[in-house]
């Protein structure tokens, strides 16, 4: 059995597809679905269970998991950037992260889990992976500490080698559609878009913001690869390692939309959230595992999200 943690949110999501287009079922989903529109994302899957965090960490503590687990894949934390409440960060996506480990480890269950790329901070001219630069990292947020706090602690306590953590970069695609306050930059351009309003474009192309992004359903192979060699662990960047300015994913979203540039403006007052995002990653790092995956280029994952899914609000296994 494989247990999917945030199984119902925007990555969890498209992995459960990617499994079942495997023809794998025997998942167990994790998450609190509250009142969001994420339970929308599970109504096309198949899987064997589902339970709340709340009633999985009690069933773990009480050692009353299936015995039968044998990977479990820790997408469940909070990412919204906007979150300011720190002690439910720490709850969420530190201590959440550090019992589920300690489990697993104790079990010798399989266990990837999702860091972030935003935990490099002001260290964005590196962006390497190495175990051995963790402690120099100096996230500039609460949502970025808070994924640092527990790479610190798998680093810390030597766990690394026996653990996979992946930092993704900005990840986008269908399935985010419940992430009303604080979406992808893509979904958020899409959105203006359809509504014949305005987006991002700097005056002068040398100040403008550069970052990574990955398309969701490129960021899920990247997961597959390390449920299918086990014996892969540390932590490893997960972006396509190339770079756009923010006014070049703007005009690639109009052409997506099928719409000209005079909706690009630049006293569109971006997000600070966008301005933080990492720059293009070092990819070395998974390469050497022997990791060979054709990205989609930005231009044909934007046609496929915008075409396929978000204008018709399709979910993944709505196909």
């Amino acid at each position: 059995m494989i247990v999917v943690t945030g199984g119902a949110g925007f990555i969890g999501s498209a992995l459960i597809w990617a499994l079942n287009c495997r023809n794998r079922s025997n998942i167990l989903i994790v998450d609190h679905l509250g009142e969001s529109e994420k339970w929308r994302n599970l109504v096309p899957l198949s899987y064997i269970d589902y339970i709340e965090k709340d009633s999985f960490l009690q069933a773990m503590s009480s050692d009353a998991l299936p015995d039968n687990i044998t990977s479990v894949i820790h997408l469940g934390a909070c990412t919204d950037p906007l979150e300011q409440n720190k002690s439910y960060l720490t709850e969420s996506n530190f201590k959440f992260s550090q019992a589920l480990a300690s489990y697993c480890l104790n079990k010798h269950i399989r266990f990837i889990y999702a860091s972030s790329a935003i935990t490099y901070g002001k260290g964005q001219a590196s962006l390497n992976d190495s175990e051995e630069k963790i402690e120099a990292l100096r996230p500039t947020t609460p949502l970025a500490y808070s994924k640092q706090m527990f790479d610190m602690w798998a680093h810390k306590n030597q766990i690394l080698n026996r653990i996979s953590g992946l930092k993704f970069s900005h990840v986008f695609g269908p399935n985010e559609y419940h992430k009303t306050e604080a979406p992808s930059l893509i979904t958020n351009n899409f959105n203006a878009i359809d509504h014949g309003q305005n987006v991002y474009c700097a005056e002068d192309e040398d100040k403008d913001y550069v970052i990574d992004l990955i398309y969701v359903k490129d960021a899920v192979e990247i997961l597959l690869f390390l449920m299918d060699n086990p014996e892969l662990n540390g932590l490893y960047n997960a972006g396509t390692g190339t770079s756009f300015s923010l006014s070049q994913i703007s005009k690639l979203c109009l052409k997506a939309c099928g719409k000209d540039e005079h909706l690009l403006d630049p006293e569109i007052d971006l997000a600070h959230h966008y301005k933080v995002l990492p720059a293009s990653l070092n990819m070395d790092r998974l390469k050497k595992t022997g990791f060979r995956h054709n990205y989609r280029s930005l231009e044909r994952a934007l046609a496929d999200y915008h075409n396929n899914y978000f204008y018709k609000q399709i979910r993944f296994g709505e196909e």
